[in-house]
């Protein structure tokens, strides 16, 4: 079963171009099935080749042969599909060359954004596009699960019976995550033997084969620190301890989970963009699924809950292209989350339950020192506004969140 991917819209741009199509993303993402499924759509207009680096014959040729290679796989295609190219040294050098040479259109995948960063992307400039695709969002969870409840949510035009369907949806979501193949599973047992593998996978062959570390055990205390500190300021000499690493091995680990899209470090917001770069950051899970699976915790009522409400609001707003930040201020004053608008931002704070419009001190304190145009805090199911100056604080359920934001901001 195919569910379409919001990413397709942004690809298809580009297909007719010159440019290198590269989508990352973590492993089971679904980066694989929705290229073919565009490949799939061209195949009675275009010669096309998929070829994965998975394959070690195939990535010993690019690697060793490159003459023989684009004889086998580039002369007389229109297009070039590889897969996992974050296992080849130097891709983007050879990518360079096949690009130059070549009347050919690439489209390349990986699972980690390190082998397309600073060293391949000073070979290809000018000549590619890279794209990020994380597991499924909520929208794309609603598509698998009961499609009839998409454009309803899209709209963000409906009453209580439906946020409360959709609540129930949501309960799903935060506690199993958005990898495709989880969400497609029968039942729970199958979710969470899912996700066991998809971590399994992650950790041996993503950490270990290709990023080279040998202890994985640290790199797993690590994850589970992260795991429970989930809306966090990052204590780097805390994650040292309880990780057993040292200070500079749990940062270059963290930039290691942030490129394998496993979990996200979020600046805090500043008048003073320097500022915002010593600052400590936040941490989140990209996918709730992995997180749990991590502390091996699938249970409806628990103490998390409102870390797991805010990681889903982090998540959706990274999904949906949104950069959000935080604010904090010496006095510990606090924002969940803070957007961007040119010069206008937006607050957003993220509760489990809410039965009265109450503006709390800190998010009264932001309002006062940056007047925004506009506000929002989040719950369950309340959803009503308050006028404020100079301009209106959105009271909304979780659900109703980035329609309004698509609705009032892009």
């Amino acid at each position: 079963m195919y569910i379409p991917r919001d990413l397709e819209k942004e690809i298809r741009k580009y297909l007719s171009a010159r440019e290198i199509i590269a989508i990352v993303g973590a492993r089971q993402c679904g980066k694989t099935t929705l290229i073919l499924n565009l490949l799939k759509q061209l195949e009675n207009k275009k010669s096309i080749k998929a070829i994965s680096f998975d394959d070690i014959k195939t990535l010993s040729l690019f690697e060793n042969d490159m003459d023989s290679f684009c004889q086998l796989y580039v002369k007389d295609y229109d297009l070039l599909f590889i897969d996992e190219v974050q296992y080849a040294k130097e891709s983007g050098k050879k990518l360079k060359y096949i690009y130059d040479n070549f009347s050919i259109k690439m489209i390349i995948s990986g699972s980690s954004s390190s082998e397309l960063s600073v060293q391949s992307l000073k070979y290809l400039v000018g000549r590619i596009f890279i794209f990020t695709l994380y597991p499924f969002s909520f929208k794309e969870f609603l598509l698998a699960q009961n499609p009839r409840l998409v454009p309803l949510y899209e709209k963000a035009k409906y009453g209580a019976e439906i946020t409360v369907e959709l609540n129930h949806q949501l309960q799903e979501f935060i506690l199993f995550g958005g990898y495709p193949r989880v969400v497609l599973a029968k039942n729970h047992e199958e979710k969470i033997t899912v996700l066991k593998n998809i971590v399994n996978t992650y950790l041996l062959r993503e950490i270990r084969e290709v990023l080279g570390l040998k202890e994985d055990f640290k790199l797993l205390k690590l994850i589970k620190s992260l795991s429970l500190q989930i809306g966090n300021l990052v204590n780097y000499n805390e994650l040292s301890s309880l990780s057993e690493l040292s200070y500079s091995d749990v940062k270059s680990y963290l930039n290691i989970l942030e490129k394998t899209f496993i979990c996200s470090l979020m600046l805090p917001f500043q008048s003073n963009k320097r500022t915002e770069l010593v600052k400590n950051p936040k941490v989140y899970f990209y996918d709730l699924g992995f997180r749990n699976i991590i502390i091996d915790n699938f249970s409806v009522e628990r103490a998390d809950l409102g870390g797991m409400h805010e990681n889903f609001i982090f998540s959706e707003l990274v999904k949906n292209n949104f950069i959000p930040k935080y604010w904090r201020t010496k006095s510990k004053a606090e924002v969940d989350f803070i957007l961007e608008k040119g010069k206008d931002v937006i607050p957003i704070e993220v509760k489990v339950n809410l039965s009265a419009t109450n503006i709390t001190r800190s998010f009264q304190s932001f309002l006062e020192k940056y007047h925004p145009s506009m506000g929002f805090i989040t719950s369950s199911c309340f959803e009503d506004q308050l006028k404020v100056s100079p301009g209106k604080v959105h009271f909304i359920p979780h659900v109703k969140l980035i329609s309004y934001l698509n609705a009032y901001i892009k």
